[in-house]
């Protein structure tokens, strides 16, 4: 794999250099759609599964630029980088790249072997902690571009392959084609139908204990959630430390409150999983809710309001969402893509 040595379609360079001219002199983002799985689809043999899919690979066998010696743990960061280097063969050098489009599809056909669930949750679960750990690319360590997750419902209309039709993260009636794993790095993208999510305690070593005891206090006295559990000798007191009650007593006013995204927060030490916490004889309250009730999937013509019923989250100061096939449209989306910038 050579990313140094890129460029641009030569026979386009006339349109392209005064498009990157421009963007230099508004200080605007190059927008580019950038798909490793087609990529991986169409280089089987020489690029591998799991560096596509952002899983860890031995420094042995991660990718490797001859020209520069930069090593490559995923298939995007090499992409982003081949478009840096594209620009840089055109003398531009102060345009940063902006990925409008990247995600994997879920369902395929016969000739589309890897288009499954497991692998959609894989890919977009391992990028958005990959941005979220803002270590850029091996070219530039110090740029961590923002990154837009294609797409947010599944397109069922579409002409085939089948993958063609199954690049969202819900399906047509509102209901989550997948659960995306944000366990550690706080609020995910989930529709009002994703009834596995838990609100517990952050993964952070730095949380204060302090803090951390008051949103205990609050959550049990003014918040009104059920901490009975936690109390000496019931199933939830063990272990006996303010963490392991605190994500209890979160999780309980989190259910309460109908799974508000915003009522997982209390000052920061909070954050939404989808890992169920519980353990042992302890079982979390929203465990308990499920138990109750029975799963079905909602009928489109019964979901008119589904639209209305999900919530854009931020992860943290990144912008990664999802957006639907507008974004096919560059110029169309450029308007659209500089409101969400500003």
């Amino acid at each position: 794999m050579t990313t140094k040595k890129t460029f641009f379609n030569q026979t386009l360079e006339t349109f392209i250099l005064p498009l990157l001219h421009f963007l230099s002199q508004t200080n605007s983002p190059l927008m580019l759609n950038l798909y490793p799985y087609y990529v991986f689809m169409q280089n089987r043999n020489l690029v591998p599964l799991e560096n596509t899919l952002f899983k860890p690979l031995p420094f042995s066998k991660q990718m490797l630029d001859p020209n520069t010696l930069l090593h490559y743990t995923n298939l995007l960061d090499a992409m982003i980088d081949a478009a840096y280097f594209s620009m840089k063969n055109l003398n531009v050098t102060d345009v940063t790249v902006l990925v409008t489009e990247t995600g994997w599809p879920s369902r395929g056909d016969s000739k589309e072997p890897y288009a499954t669930p497991s692998n959609a949750l894989t890919y977009n679960s391992n990028l958005i902690k990959h941005v979220l750990d803002r270590s850029g690319t091996p070219l530039h360590p110090e740029t961590t571009s923002s990154v837009y997750i294609y797409e947010l419902f599944n397109e069922d209309l579409r002409s085939p392959p089948v993958s063609e039709a199954n690049w969202g993260l819900f399906y047509g009636n509102a209901t989550p084609a997948y659960l995306l794993r944000m366990s550690g790095i706080g609020s995910f993208l989930a529709s009002d139908n994703a009834n596995q999510t838990y609100c517990v305690v952050e993964e952070d070593h730095g949380v204060d204990l302090k803090t951390l005891q008051a949103a205990l206090d609050w959550a049990c006295g003014p918040g009104r959630a059920n901490c009975s559990e936690i109390q000496p000798g019931e199933s939830c007191f063990q272990p006996n430390n303010v963490k392991n009650h605190a994500s209890y007593a979160f999780d309980s006013y989190y259910q309460s409150q109908g799974k508000s995204p915003g009522s997982c927060d209390f000052k920061g030490v909070a954050m939404i999983t989808t890992s169920d916490p519980s353990h042992g004889k302890c079982i979390f309250p929203g465990s308990k809710n499920l138990t109750n009730k029975t799963k079905e999937v909602v009928n489109t013509t019964q979901s008119s309001n589904a639209g209305d019923n999900l919530r854009f989250r931020t992860f943290r100061s990144m912008k990664i969402s999802a957006i639907n096939n507008i974004l096919h449209n560059y110029f169309a989306a450029f308007t659209i893509l500089l409101l969400f910038l500003l």
